[in-house]
C-alpha cells in the first residue's frame, strides 16, 4: 500500500529494497527482468522501474505501456530500442550504449534488442506500476480467421504461423525456438537526420546495421526507416 507524505514516519514506510528479490520475467539465468514498483517500495511516487538483462539476439517483444512514458537507460552492453512513431508512421531504431538513453512516449509501440552479450538496461516509468500490452497476447488471442479476413491473408497460413504462439512471450525468442527460425536477415536503408548523435563510442563493423563485408561509417547510431516504417535491422553472427 502506498504511503502518503504524512505517513513517512510510519513503521510501515519502506525506503529501500533489493530489486534482485523481485524477478518478474525470466527466460533463463542470463535473460530476465527484475521489477520495482510501489508494490515493493511503498514510498515511491509516480515512478517505477524494470531492471533488464539480455544476451545478444534476445529481445523484449513488441509492446506498449498504456499508463506510462518510458526512459531506457543503458548500463552495460548495447540495446537497440525500436520505436514506432504513430504520427509519422515511421519505425526508428535507437542503439544505446552505456550512459545513453531513449525516450518512449506513453502508448507508443516499441521493442528492445540486445546486440551484445551481457547487455543491462533500466526502463524507468512515470507510473507507480507499469502496465504492458504485448503483441504476443494480441496475436494469440485474436482468432486467425479474423486476422486473415481483416488483412486479406490466407487463413490456413495464418493459422499455421500462429499455432505455436500459445502464451505470453515478453523475452524472445522462446528458449525452444529452432535455430533456423532465428537466422533471418533484415534489410534497412535511409538513416534518420539526427544520426550524428551518440558518436562518442568506437564504431562497430558487424551486428545490427552492417554486414561483415561492409565498412563502418563511424556512426554507431543507425536508425532506419523503409516504406511505411515497417523495417528491421541486419543481424549477423551467432
Amino acid at each position: 500500500m502506498a504511503v502518503s507524505y504524512k505517513d513517512f514516519t510510519s513503521p510501515s514506510a519502506q525506503f529501500t529494497y533489493d530489486v534482485n528479490h523481485n524477478t518478474s520475467v525470466k527466460k533463463d539465468n542470463r535473460n530476465f527482468i527484475n521489477e520495482l514498483s510501489i508494490k515493493q517500495l511503498n514510498t515511491l511516487g509516480n515512478l517505477s522501474m524494470l531492471d533488464t538483462y539480455l544476451d545478444k539476439g534476445n529481445a523484449i517483444e513488441p509492446h506498449h505501456h498504456p499508463n506510462a512514458s518510458e526512459l531506457v537507460y543503458c548500463v552495460a552492453g548495447e540495446v537497440v530500442v525500436s520505436v514506432i512513431n504513430p504520427f509519422t508512421k515511421e519505425l526508428r531504431h535507437y542503439p544505446n550504449r552505456p550512459g545513453q538513453v531513449t525516450s518512449i512516449p506513453q502508448g507508443w509501440w516499441h521493442y528492445d534488442t540486445a546486440t551484445v552479450d551481457g547487455t543491462h538496461f533500466l526502463a524507468i516509468f512515470d507510473a507507480p506500476v507499469p502496465e504492458i500490452i504485448p503483441v504476443s497476447d494480441m496475436l494469440r488471442l485474436t482468432p486467425p480467421e479474423a486476422l486473415a479476413h481483416m488483412y486479406c491473408l490466407d487463413p490456413a497460413k495464418v493459422s499455421v504461423a500462429l499455432a505455436p504462439l500459445n502464451q505470453t512471450v515478453i523475452i524472445g525468442p522462446p528458449a525452444d525456438c529452432p535455430k533456423e527460425n532465428q537466422d533471418v536477415d533484415y534489410q534497412t536503408q535511409n538513416p534518420q537526420p539526427d544520426a550524428a548523435a551518440h558518436t562518442s563510442h568506437p564504431p562497430y563493423n558487424q551486428g545490427y546495421g552492417l554486414r561483415p563485408y561492409q565498412q563502418s561509417d563511424g556512426n554507431p547510431r543507425r536508425p532506419q526507416v523503409i516504406g511505411n516504417g515497417w523495417a528491421h535491422l541486419y543481424h549477423d553472427g551467432p
